[in-house]
Order: C-alpha cells, then structure tokens, then sequence
C-alpha cells in the first residue's frame, strides 16, 4: 500500500486512492463539485486542485491516483488561486438566484463561493440563458444554474441505468437534458436532486414551500416498501414538508425511491382524524367512548371463533403484538397478516433476504424467481446493477419479462422451469453449481399464489442443489412487497389451531360463519366479500377499509410515532415521531391497548418500552436493533408441482401499492406521466 504526504502528514492507503479520496482518510477536506465518492469520476469542475511536489502545476485531486513517496500540499497560495479561477469561471454564468433558489442554505456553490468566491465579477458580457426542460412532475429544472458538474448525468446512467440523461453541444453551447424531450422514466429520479452540487435541479413538489433552515429534522426508516431505507424527515409545525434519505450502507446507500421520498404531500390528505360509527347505514363523527362501545356491544355474545382480524401492510410491530394477545383474550384463531395471501409461514429463513441487501454485493450468479425487483424494490434493484456492473454477475430469470435496467437472461414465465432448475435438469442450474456465492431471489409474485407453498419448496431445492447454503453463505432470498409482513410472520401472526388465513377468512364472513372482522390498516384485500360482517377498522388514511367500515379507529402514519418495522432481511428497525397524529388520531398500539381495556381485558403494558419489552418476549429478535441475524436452515416448503399458471409481479403500477401513495398527488401526476407503463420495455443497458 502506498504511503504519502498529505500537508505534512504521513498516510497509508490502498493503490488506486485518488488524493481526494487520501486526503479525506485524515480529515482534510477538499472542495469539489462534479465528485461524488458513488459515481465515476469526471474531472469537470477543477475546483478539488492541489499542489503536488515536482509537477509543473495543480492537479484535480479527485482523478489523480496516490503513489508512494508522493507530497501533496492543499493549503497553498497556488491552490487557493487555482481555485478561485475555477470558481470565477463557474459563476461567469450562473444567475443571481440565491434569493428565490430552492437549494439556498444547502448549496455547494453557496458554501464554496464564501470560501474563494470574488465581492466582484471581471466579466461584462451577458450571461447565457438556457431553455427549461421538463423532466416529469418530481424534478424541477432551471438549468441556466447548471455548472455541468454532470452528476446527475452519471447516476442516471451508473446507479439508475436508465441513460436518458446527457450533455449536447461544446463549451458554451452545451446543455444538460435529455437527448429526446421526454420524462425521466427511473423510479430513483429524485436522487438527482440531491446530488445537485447547485440549484439546477430541486423538488417540484417541495418548491417555494419552505427553507432549510426553518425545518425540523428527525432521522426515522421509511415504510413504503420493504427495504427499509434510512431517511430524515424535515417537518414544519406539524406538517411533513420533505422526505430525504440518509446514508446506510447496509441497506439503502444513501438512495431513496421516487414514492418514498414524494409520496409524503398525502400525509396531510384524505386523513381519518376521529373515529366514526356507522349508523342508520352512514359513518357519524363519534367520541372514543362511543366507538368503543359500539364495538363491545356488537362483540358481546360473539363467540372467538367467530371474530377475524387481518393486519395491513404498513401495521408496526407494537400494534401487532397487541393485537395478537387481544385475539388471544378473545379466544380467536383468525388472525393474518399475509395480507396477500402469501404461503410463508415456516421457520424465519424461509422469509427473509438472508444474504442481506448488502451481501448482492458479494454474489456472483443470481436467479429471480416471480419478481420485479424494480418496481418492488427500486434500491434494492439499484445494488444488483451496481453488481452486474463489475462483471462476472450471470442473471436469470423465472418470471415476468421486464426492463430491469441489467441484462438478464429471461428463462420464460413457467413454473415447471424451476422444478428442472431443481433437478439439475437446466443449463443454469449449472452455472449456480459452479458460481462460489450464488443466490436467488423469489417474490410475492411467486408466494402469493396458490400453488406458493409449493414454488417456495422448489427454490429451497435448488438452493440445496446449488450449494447456496453454506457455512458462511446463504443465498437464499424473499423479496418483500410491505414493511409490516416480516415483523408480523416474527410474531406469528398466522392463523392458530384451525384458523383461518385471509383468504378463509373471506370466504367465512362472505358466508355467515365469521361475524367480526378486524382491519389494523387492511386495505389490500376484496372488501366486497366481507359480506354482513361487522368491519372495525384502524387506520390513517380514508382508503378501502375505512369505506367498508363499521366503527372506524383513526390511527398513527409512519412519521406520526414512534415504532418498530422489519425489513425484508430481518433487520429490526425503529421509525421516529416527527410530528403530532392530526386531530382525535391516536398511535396504533394505544388504540389497541385502550381497545382491550374497554373489552374487559387489560393488558399488562401501558408504555411503548413495556410494549418493546413485550415483543422480544414473542421473538428475541426484536432485542436486536440494526441486526441482521443468520436464521438457522431448516426444511421449509412442500413437495408437488407447481400449477401451470405463469409467473408475474403483483406490482402493476409502482406509484400507488398503499394508502399513502394512493392519496398522494404527486403519485396520481406519476402515474399519469406513465400512463401506457413506458417503464416495461426491454433493451439493453451499459
């Protein structure tokens, strides 16, 4: 490993460091604007110059690679001219937008102009204008402030594959945008927004609502899919103005999908603020007292055996223990929270992405089985690309034939491909066996199926056949669809001794054998064949539930508490409580808790720790924040073959898959914009 000299400090770096990357090792920071440490380097905007000993002149930092014996100097005269010159030649164009800039007080122009920025321009011509382009409803443009650092560019190519993005036309005349006037059709476009060193791009939705410096900032985890992303919420007073990502390398870099990050303008939208009760046919305002009981009214008499619950896909953990013991007090076996019907409910490696979200990094085959990684999981999809980038990442897939933004071989969409995958009987059952870390991943498109006991059998067989479960290795992966479904299939939220999943609990309230149904934010199933029942539903948004709806229980959004979610690798994770639930809404588990009590059945927690201390006592993994634990491998999955129907994603339209999406304006503006799904065509991708 080379050695060098940085300022009169001795470091020791790998080879192939750049001085940038050296200088940051001891804590040195140098300016840049086009360097991003996730994206290739450029060398556009040559303010990251230093001096380096025996060379002519300053070097960019940022490109040039460290070598041993090297002095490098980032504080003399020289370099705060050379980088005044580079800045000078920046602003000779930019406009004087500070004022009315989105980007003011988190500008890395703003920053760096006050560090080697003139009171003065020597400069007396005009300044250049440049026509607006019209990237979508999310990305706002005024690229008149674009100081072609090319960022944006480069992510859109590198981490989002989708190479719309380019820079036309020399010097003066060159412009960023995209070639064709189009929008930009990656489901990670607002990233570009982020790593817009200036404000040339911003958030069309968040524009001229508020400051930086006036927002309050709480880190929390986003729900909105099953990855788990690290994000920050900026609050005002009580309303969610943006939502950003924060750096996690484990699970979300520092990426965040297009719906997490935009869908929160529906936080304030369609809201349940006070609980309701059906009577003479229509939901009436009514006070917690009444609604509770309304439903102890209805409740009494009611065998447990005829009472059903089903837990929604964005339910916390606290809600859920909760409201498992209820069921318990009530003697009812009927409770799910597969919402989808999918057949997981086996030992805890048989439903979580066991090689971690990080270790696609470390794979070297992957097969995909029923899944749509970019529209279930765009970050996720992200870190396979970064993977296939690096080469030596054969890809194939059973399943629905999609723009993944990688080449893949598409293996067709019969179920019968994975019984051969599984005897050996397939070319690329072969290039598994040989492959040192492979991996599969199978989704919900799979699992939600009848027949899903039966293809989750089929891919534990070929991750046996292939050697992806070793002693340091487990290949094989559940992509999740709902930030609640880990969490609840670690509390057993499965139907006990002859109960009911949802799909028998349908089918029993469509009948007459199931009188009470139970919704904890279950919107998702066919509420037409709820038939008779008498629905209580909680919730927080006023979707299909609550339109169903008997008794309704206003409850807590994600950044409305403080609560406990699983990712879909079994990572435990806490949201935090940005701003106050609106009006007479309350958090889930309190409800529930207050639920019990006025059902003559107390439970023994009254605090959200005592709630916490409760859930490791069903599952010890709730004991362990941020981990990600290694399940043990046991037989999970039948035996049989598969049904001929063919595989597909349960995803059609990635904007709107919850409540909150589906109140969202922005996401109804996405969803137009990509009417005809411009997303599902096929090409090739570098």
């Amino acid at each position: 490993m080379p050695k060098l000299t940085i300022d009169g400090r001795e470091v020791e770096v790998e080879a192939g460091t750049s001085i940038l990357q050296a200088a940051e090792v001891l804590g040195i920071e140098i300016p840049r604007f086009c360097y991003h440490e996730r994206l290739a380097v450029a060398g556009n905007c040559r303010m990251c110059m230093v001096e380096v000993a025996n060379s002519p002149k300053p070097v960019a930092s940022c490109a040039m690679p460290v070598s041993e014996g090297m002095v490098v100097r980032t504080d003399t005269p020289v370099v705060a001219k050379a980088r005044r010159g580079a800045l000078e030649f920046l602003l000779i164009n930019h406009p004087l937008d500070c004022p009315i800039c989105d980007q003011g007080g988190e500008c890395d122009l703003q920053d760096e102009t006050m560090a080697y920025g003139c009171d003065r321009g020597r400069y007396g011509e005009g300044k250049r204008a440049v026509k607006e382009k019209d990237f979508g409803p999310l990305v706002k443009t005024t690229m008149t402030r674009c100081i072609h650092c090319t960022r944006c560019v480069r992510f859109i190519k590198e981490i989002a594959g989708v190479p719309e993005l380019g820079a036309t036309g020399r010097g003066e005349n060159m412009e960023v945008g995209t070639y064709v006037e189009k929008v930009l059709s990656s489901e990670l476009s607002g990233n570009i927004i982020d790593l817009c060193p200036v404000g040339a791009l911003t958030s069309k939705p968040y524009a001229f609502t508020a400051r930086s410096w006036e927002l309050k900032k709480t880190e929390s985890i986003d729900v909105l899919d099953a990855v788990g992303a690290a994000i920050r919420i900026d609050s005002r007073g009580n309303q969610v103005m943006r939502v950003l990502p924060r750096v996690n390398d484990d699970v979300n870099e520092e990426w965040l999908s297009d719906k997490s990050r935009f869908a929160c303008d529906a936080l304030t939208r369609q809201r349940l603020d006070r609980p309701y009760v059906r009577r003479d046919g229509k939901l009436v305002e009514a006070s917690w007292a009444d609604a509770f009981a309304a439903i102890a009214r209805r409740l009494q008499g009611v065998p447990g055996t005829r009472i059903a619950g089903i837990a929604g896909d964005l339910a916390d953990a606290e809600s859920m223990v909760v409201l498992k013991d209820l069921f318990g007090r009530l003697g009812s076996p009927h409770l799910d929270g597969r919402q989808d019907g999918a057949r997981l409910s086996g030992p805890r490696c048989s439903y979580v992405f066991n090689s971690g979200i990080a270790g696609i990094e470390d794979a070297d085959a992957l097969l995909l089985i029923g899944t749509n990684p970019r529209k279930e999981a765009p970050v996720l999809n992200a870190r396979i690309r970064k993977r296939w980038r690096r080469g030596g990442f054969p890809i194939a897939a059973v399943g629905p034939e999609a723009d993944l933004t990688y080449r893949y071989d598409h293996l067709g969409d019969d179920p019968a491909l994975l019984t051969a995958i599984a005897e050996g009987r397939h070319p690329f059952a072969e290039v598994l066996k040989t492959a040192r870390k492979p991996m599969l991943v199978i989704g919900q498109g799979a699992l939600a199926r009848s027949d899903g006991a039966i293809l989750l059998g089929l891919a534990r067989r070929i991750a046996e056949a292939t050697g992806m479960v070793t002693a340091d290795w487990n290949g094989f992966n559940v992509l999740h669809l709902a930030a609640a479904r880990v969490a609840a299939l670690d509390l057993g939220l499965v139907p006990g001794a002859d109960g009911r999943d949802v799909a028998g609990i349908l089918e029993g309230a469509a009948g007459g054998a199931i009188e009470v149904v139970y919704l904890l934010g279950a919107d998702e199933i066919d509420m037409s064949r709820l038939g008779n029942a008498f629905v209580i539903y909680q919730g927080h948004h006023g979707d299909a539930g609550a339109h169903r709806a008997d008794v309704i229980l206003p409850g807590a959004a994600y950044t409305e508490k403080s609560a406990t979610y699983v990712n879909t690798e079994g990572r435990v994770q806490h949201t935090q409580m940005a701003v106050f639930p609106p009006g007479e809404a309350r958090e889930d588990w309190k409800i529930l808790r207050a639920l019990a009590e006025a059902l003559g059945h107390r439970p023994a927690y009254d605090t959200l720790a005592e709630v916490r201390k409760r859930l490791a006592e069903v599952s010890p993994v709730f004991g362990r924040v941020q981990a990600q634990l290694p399940p043990v491998w046991v037989p999970f999955g039948e035996e049989g073959a598969p049904d001929a129907a063919r595989l597909s994603s349960p995803v059609d339209n990635f904007y709107m898959t919850d409540p909150i999406s589906r109140a969202s304006r922005t996401m109804a503006a996405c969803t137009a914009a990509f009417a005809g799904d411009a997303q599902e065509r096929t090409g090739t991708h570098g």
